[in-house]
């Protein structure tokens, strides 16, 4: 038993410790297991499809460091024609977070609008309505914020 025990506790510290790399410079959220963008979800189908939908590995781009699963291989060749376009806004991070100076890592990827052509991804789905509703209160707030909070990011100081 003690064993079994000791296996899991080593592998779990593995996996604990193999998602820290993807982490480690904050330039894209992959949360604290997944490793990969937006925990896998397509950034294009936001656009073309106006809805969140689950990414595969096997259309894959890596970007920034940070693997983007997509839908189908015409997401994967528009995302790669121009990220930028595509990519959430604050490298992922919950927008109301950012506005409010502080991050949280979590995001629901089915907490999401697009404004002025720019994709921002929330921690929850209320906050999508409100961000909506008035993209004042949270837009500028995050923007401003954003540069000492990446800054933080690369140096590690959150994780």
């Amino acid at each position: 038993m003690r064993k079994i025990i000791l296996t899991a506790a080593v592998g779990l510290a593995a996996l604990i410790l193999g998602s820290v790399p993807a982490l480690a410079d904050g330039k894209v959220n992959t949360g604290y297991f997944g490793g990969v963008a937006i925990m896998g979800y397509d950034p294009v189908a936001y656009f073309t499809e106006g809805r969140a939908t689950k990414g595969s590995e096997e259309f894959n781009y890596v970007w920034l460091g940070t693997p983007w699963y997509f839908a189908s291989r015409e997401h994967r060749e528009l995302f790669i024609s121009d990220p930028v376009k595509y990519a959430p806004q604050f490298g992922g991070y919950c927008t109301g977070e950012l506005a409010s100076d502080g991050i949280t890592v979590n995001i629901d990827p089915d907490a999401w609008r697009i404004i002025e052509g720019k994709l921002y991804l929330l921690y929850q789905k209320g906050g999508a309505a409100y961000l909506e509703a008035h993209p004042e209160d949270w837009v500028p707030k995050a923007e401003a914020n954003w540069p000492k909070i990446e800054a933080k990011l690369e140096q590690g100081k959150y994780y």
